[in-house]
């Protein structure tokens, strides 16, 4: 990848990390309802899923959606779906201080990173990094490209996660917080509008 390239690719990175997007604003969330520190495993799913993601989509995925055009609009119908399902799950978090709801934690390492597999924002930052930076798809290309990923999105995600955290002074009333968790369920669904305009 010559200097030129690297550094358009390192600005695409850059650009499509760190503005909103589904990880981003349930990051935010996470971040206003658990604090930073307890939200980490959810960043650090998101990051290593990614580089994993861009990796195995480079190493022959992009193929499949080549030869089964099909299986692109399956998975786009299941990460609607479940991203809808979570936009409810955010919009009625109970209060972090309030022990009633059992599901009232941050996601795990692993949910986060599987969580890349049906989230439309990733795998059209996954799909447009592999076919404009490693268009001749060879092993070490696709692997710098998931490397350099991995390095501008982790600080990127953790940017939403700091913000939301600081949001934490102003959401301490229990109607604020359910406020805010709505406003960023909304925000979630708002995200699908690229993907069923191209549904369309």
């Amino acid at each position: 990848m010559s200097q030129t390239m690297l550094s358009a690719f390192v600005l695409f990175a850059l650009v499509s990390s760190i503005t909103p997007g589904p990880n981003n604003l349930m990051l935010m969330a996470s971040g206003a309802n658990f604090g930073f520190r307890r939200s980490i495993p959810h960043m650090l799913g998101i990051g290593i899923g990614f580089v994993v993601m861009v990796f195995l989509v480079g190493a022959g995925l992009i193929q499949v959606f080549d030869a089964f055009p099909l299986s692109y609009t399956l998975l786009r119908i299941g990460s609607v779906g479940y991203l809808l399902w979570l936009a409810w799950r955010i919009a009625n978090a109970a209060p972090p201080e309030d022990g009633a709801e059992p599901g009232a934690h941050p996601l795990s390492f692993l949910q986060a990173a599987l969580f890349q597999w049906v989230n439309p924002k990733a795998w059209t930052m996954a799909l447009t990094a592999v076919t404009l930076y490693a268009p001749d798809r060879s092993m070490a290309a696709i692997a710098l490209v998931a490397l350099i990923f991995g390095a501008v999105n982790l600080p990127s995600v953790s940017t939403w996660t700091i913000l939301g955290q600081q949001m934490r002074r102003i959401l301490t009333n229990p109607a604020r917080l359910r406020a805010f968790n709505r406003a960023m369920a909304l925000l979630l669904v708002a995200t699908l509008y690229p993907v069923l305009l191209t549904a369309a």
